[in-house]
């Protein structure tokens, strides 16, 4: 038997266009209709093993089109086999955020098509929820929590899934997600057609794609590297009690959309309290907020209503925010991986971006890490550049 690990058989590369990959005419409209003119790698790779009903690995960074790659032969398998009493497609995500986009994506690309696409979350309603599962569901898009509470109560049935996607796998590793995963296997078929997405594949994430998967196709993108050339990579040295007055000169010295990652929620608080006292337009994103605040507040970034968002990992992965101008690193974060992250929220769709990372004294150990890791040098500047 394949394990992920070894090579497998891929489809051939560089189909023209989406049409050369086997979808029906309703999603080609539709991703038309999007401005999807031609398909990513990672789709291109993707997606005709999954219309013949393989699983699938795919080991991917943020940004190179996954959530298309499965959505598509999901919406198009679901749209040619008959409705059942309950969803017959599951998405695991590790945030609410991600689940939300993710459904987004979902009903966006089927939108010619009679399926429903449902999001189980915790911090909303679970009345409200089990309201929109009753009127019927094709494919849950969900966290791990909800889920289990819903399943374990029975008021949702697991029993006609043909598809599992756990998306952002390396995030679903810890203690929490393991036992919901132990959990809710009596309740799932037992072989659901997998799909498997991870943006680093270590040795515990390859062992738990060797457990729900069975002869993957694995798909990657060789020529991609840990963080896009299109980057433009700065740190420079501060102190940490400066580190706020610094951030806003900087956005004082650009006009577009930028991102302040902080480690904490407190940091986070407080500077976005000093950037409003500043009058500058910003919003705030940590998990102490509530699920209606952590919308509302991506949705006002992603409208421009506001150009600036402080946040801390949480908006880290996976999120797609299109034209981020600018990512400010105003502490640095716990490991290498989580940095790559960071600074893939801006240079996306082909675009240019920046990264600043302020670093004090007790920090300059974690950047040559960091550099180690992605094999680049990042440029050392003063301060002066934000005068120019």
């Amino acid at each position: 038997m394949t394990t992920p690990d070894m090579p497998a058989d891929l489809p051939p590369a560089n189909p023209e266009s989406f049409d050369a990959l086997g979808l029906i005419s309703p999603l080609l409209a539709a991703l038309q209709q999007a401005g999807h003119k031609r398909p990513s790698a990672i789709q291109q790779q993707a997606i005709p093993p999954l219309l013949e009903g393989r699983d699938v690995l795919v080991a991917s960074q943020t940004g190179s089109g996954k959530t298309a790659a499965f959505a598509l032969p999901i919406l198009q398998k679901l749209s040619q086999t008959k409705r059942a009493h309950g969803p017959r497609a599951l998405i695991l995500e590790p945030t609410r955020e991600l689940a939300a986009q993710t459904a987004a994506v979902c009903r966006m690309l089927g939108r010619q098509l009679s399926l429903r696409t449902r999001v189980v979350c915790g911090g909303t309603s679970r009345e409200q929820q089990l309201k929109s599962l009753a009127d019927g569901v094709d494919i849950v898009v969900a966290t791990h929590g909800r889920l289990l509470d819903l399943v374990m109560q029975g008021d949702l049935v697991l029993e006609y899934i043909s598809f599992l996607v756990l998306d952002e796998a390396d995030r679903l590793l810890d203690e929490d997600f393991s036992e919901s995963m132990n959990a809710l296997v009596p309740y799932l078929p037992e072989h659901p057609q997998t799909v498997f997405c991870s943006a680093t594949l270590p040795e515990p994430v390859m062992a738990l794609a060797k457990r729900v998967t069975r002869d993957p196709v694995r798909v990657e993108v060789s020529e991609e590297t840990f963080t896009p050339k299109r980057i433009r990579q700065r740190a420079l040295f501060v102190d940490r009690t400066d580190k706020p007055g610094v951030v806003l000169k900087m956005l004082n010295a650009v006009e577009g959309r930028c991102i302040v990652f902080a480690r904490t929620k407190n940091n986070v608080d407080a500077l976005g309290k000093l950037l409003r006292q500043s009058d500058v337009k910003c919003e705030t994103l940590h998990g102490d907020r509530s699920q209606g605040a952590r919308n509302k507040a991506l949705d006002n970034f992603r409208r421009g209503r506001v150009r600036v968002l402080v946040t801390t990992d949480i908006a880290s992965r996976g999120l797609d925010i299109q034209d981020v101008e600018l990512i400010i690193n105003l502490d640095m974060p716990d490991t290498p991986e989580a940095y790559v992250h960071r600074i893939g929220r801006t240079a996306r769709a082909g675009k240019k971006g920046v990264a600043f990372s302020l670093i004090d004294a007790d920090e300059r150990l974690r950047l040559r890490e960091i550099e180690q890791h992605i094999g680049y040098r990042v440029r050392i500047t003063t301060d002066d550049i934000l005068d120019r």
